[in-house]
């Protein structure tokens, strides 16, 4: 009979932790999507293209050159309206189109 009861004992508690924290059993389904999602994630390959050191130091200088000229355009802007035209305004603002290609280019591969 002291068996019976350690064994009905074991038996109460093995199912009590296998009902887990929400008082149900985990369904077989949930715990193999589980166990998936943990191997897919594991079996992640590395990025394609990795960047040099070189071409982030040039993208970062590339940036920082196109948001200088862009600042410098509303001031040539501004006089404009009064009639003067900055006669470099025009080569600026080629070189703001040919940077932000160049970032885009940089950025997209």
């Amino acid at each position: 009979m002291k068996h019976v009861s350690v064994l009905l004992c074991v038996a109460l508690l093995s199912n009590a932790a296998s009902l887990g924290q929400g008082g149900r059993p985990v369904p077989p389904g949930i715990r193999e999507a589980d166990q998936a999602t943990n191997q897919a994630e594991k079996n992640v390959p590395p990025p394609l293209y990795q960047r040099s050191p070189a071409d982030l130091q040039k993208l970062k200088r590339d940036a920082n050159e196109l948001a200088s000229l862009a600042q410098s355009i509303p001031p040539s802007v501004d006089q404009t309206t009064r009639g003067v035209l900055p006669k470099d305004l025009i080569e600026r603002l080629k070189r703001i189109e040919k940077l932000a290609k160049e970032v885009r280019s940089q950025i997209s591969h």
